[in-house]
């Protein structure tokens, strides 16, 4: 496998746990934001789209979504244009994924890798829902779907990224690892709790 890219987005309102700082809150004894980063230590360059809140690893690029707040499709254009000429795939991570595993990214890099058909890959849940911010994208088409969904829409600023991946070929991937799901994402303050009980 060829070497990959992540962009991490850490914006939103975390309204259903009162507006904090959703990816800073801490899980095992670190940040969810820092759990997702050192799941993909390996990708080069390692960014992440959100508000300057708590610092960022040295080696991981820090950047914000025009305009500020305008929403997951915004957030991930802003990451896109950081990314190296040459760079061909790259894993798009929601920042409140805990469980989430060098594993669970590996097995997404091999699904890709192996259906040369598809434009990226993501984990799917039992019930068949796709985990698009848990997933890895080829550039090309993406960068293609955000320049058509702009044209489209005149902006990206709430476009939801359902719309961004709509006209792309997505193969699902189940999870087949022991464990906690790596896409169990964080909204509330039960979910919150439910993470650090598997994380003990």
């Amino acid at each position: 496998m060829s070497g990959y890219a992540a962009v991490v987005l850490t914006g939103g309102a975390a309204r259903r746990l009162g507006g904090v700082d959703k990816p800073g809150l801490p899980i095992g004894g670190r940040p969810m934001r820092d759990r997702v980063l050192a799941a993909v230590a390996d990708a080069t360059p390692r960014i992440v789209v959100g508000p300057e809140t708590t610092p960022v690893p040295a080696d991981v690029r820090l950047t914000r979504e025009e305009p500020a707040g305008g929403g997951p499709v915004a957030a991930v254009a802003a990451g896109l244009a950081l990314l190296p000429p040459g760079t061909t795939t790259v894993a798009l991570l929601a920042g409140d994924l805990p469980l989430l595993t060098a594993e669970a990214v590996g097995e997404l890099r091999r699904a890709l890798a192996a259906d040369p058909s598809a434009d990226g890959v993501c984990h799917v849940d039992p019930d068949g829902r796709r985990q698009s911010l848990c997933g890895l994208w080829r550039v090309a088409p993406l960068r293609a779907a955000v320049d058509r969904l702009t044209a489209d829409r005149g902006g990206l600023t709430g476009a939801s990224v359902r719309a961004l991946l709509a006209g792309l070929t997505v193969a699902e991937l189940r999870w087949s690892g022991v464990g906690p799901p790596p896409w169990f994402d964080c909204d509330t303050d039960d979910d919150v709790r439910r993470a650090e009980e598997w994380t003990r």
